[in-house]
Formats: C-alpha cells, structure tokens, sequence
C-alpha cells in the first residue's frame, strides 16, 4: 500500500474541509498543506499572528476526521539574502511554521533554495551555498526547539542543485532536524535528463535515510528550455520503478504535483498499477 498524496490547492476549489473531502475521495491518503494558497484571506507576511491555536485546532481536526495525514506544510520563501531586516521577517514566518506543524501533526515544513533576486552571485556558487546556510541555520535551531523536520528540496536552478550539494548541506547544518524533500524531476534539465535513472540513483544513495517526502510528477522535454517541463504522472517519460520501490521499502509519504481536479485521480491510479 502507498501512502499517495496532493497538494490540496491542486484540487477543486473550496474550503480546507472541502479540499480534503475532494482529495480523499479522490484516493489520496496524505495532503501537501499551503496555507496561503488555500485559506482565503491568510497572508504569509501575517502568518506569525495567524497561525495561533485555534487555527491549528481547525486545521488539525479537518484533516483528523478525515483519516488523511499532513504530509508537507509549504513554507517556500526565499531564505538567501544579504537584507539583514528582510531575512528576520522571513524567518519568523518560518518559525511560525515550524511551531505550527507540530500543532497540526505536519510530518515536515517544507522549502527550497532558491536565491533572493537582486544579488551579484550565481546561485550554484560557494558564496550563495555559504550564504544560504548562513541564512538558514538559525532555523535549523528552531526545528531542534520544536521538535519539527524542516525539509529541503533540491532544485537544478537553485542553491541546493544536485545530490551532491545536498548531501554537503546536510553535513554542514549537522541536526537530524533537517530532512530532504526528493523530487526527481526537479534534477532534470534538457541536458542531463538522459542520465535520470542515474540521477535518482545518486540521489537515492547520498540522501535516502534523510528523505522524508517523496514529490512526484512527470516530465516531457522542451528543446528550448533549461529545464524539462513538468505534468502529471502518466503524461510523460519519466521512469518511476526506482522511486516507487524507495518509497514503499521507507513508507514515505508521496505526494502528487502538477496535477488538475480533472486528471489527479488518473496520476495517482497510474502509480498505483505500476507498483502492482
């Protein structure tokens, strides 16, 4: 059995209850939470004073009376930056998500690395990697303090690129507060995409007992793009058989991205036949 999820602003639109109704009847067993994305009104530059008790209570209770799982709370703001007051702000939203996902039985708070516009650095630098954990690792306490997992995700354009530089953040930031969201097709370019197998293999090897959450989605080429371009599974080439084995050997929670209302029941069926 996989324990396959969604992000809920994927679904048809509603309230939170409404969205998770749509999900489970849909087949999904865990949910990928944005709150800004599907709470009207809820601002992330607010989500310090919004996200108090009563609003974990409701969130948790949504998701607890329907048998589904907080797989992933989405917090992903731009942590790399040389702006001292911008970076304290952005934490704080960060630390109110942290201390929120233990309210709710958030399994990680997830993120990514990309870098803050404006900065004269390439993003796959050593300035920018030793800015970023520079940026982060206050962070990384606060995880610690909370009990919580903050979870990064590899992207080939951002900071964190490749296994290799995730593997190095990890050493470097030194908690087993800090886990690793694994989307493959966010390692691929139009160049690499070739080695995929490769790539997940690599992955697999420096990161596996890190990796809380497995992303999953498929990917068709676009020639005039650095990236692969990104669908729903079963509409592309990707391969799956590695990371389907990974994640039902671990029992990660894994969750669907770029799907519609119309074609996410058919992606999550898709995988399913493929574990079979």
């Amino acid at each position: 059995m996989m324990n396959i999820g969604i992000r809920l602003h994927d679904t048809a639109a509603g309230s939170l209850e409404e969205r998770l109704d749509f999900a489970k009847a849909q087949g999904f067993s865990c949910a990928h939470l944005a709150l800004s994305k599907v709470l009207p009104g809820f601002s992330m530059n607010d989500a310090p004073h919004l996200m108090d008790d009563a609003l974990a209570g409701c969130v948790r209770r949504a998701f607890e009376e329907r048998g589904m799982g907080c797989a992933v709370l989405g917090c992903y703001l731009k942590l790399a930056t040389d702006d001292a007051q911008a970076l304290e702000r952005t934490r704080d939203i960060y630390r109110a998500h942290l201390r929120f996902a233990g309210k709710i039985g958030a399994g990680v708070v997830g993120t990514e690395t990309p870098l803050s516009p404006g900065l004269a650095m390439a993003p796959d630098s050593g300035e920018a990697f030793k800015l970023f954990l520079k940026c982060v690792e206050p962070l990384v306490r606060c995880a610690e303090e909370e009990g919580a997992l903050l979870a990064i995700e590899p992207v080939v354009d951002h900071i964190v690129n490749t296994p290799e530089k995730a593997e190095r953040m990890l050493e470097a930031l030194n908690s087993d507060h800090v886990r690793i969201i694994l989307d493959a097709v966010n390692l691929l370019t139009n160049e690499n995409c070739a080695r995929a197998d490769a790539i997940i293999d690599e992955a697999i090897r420096r990161l596996g007992d890190r990796i809380s959450v497995l992303h999953l989605k498929d990917y068709t080429v676009d020639p005039g793009a650095f990236r692969v371009k990104a669908c729903a599974c079963g509409t592309g080439v990707m391969r799956y058989d590695r990371l389907l084995a990974f994640g039902r050997e671990r029992g990660l929670p894994m969750t669907l991205e770029n799907t519609r209302p119309d074609n996410a029941e058919a992606a999550r069926l898709f995988l399913e036949g493929l574990a079979k």
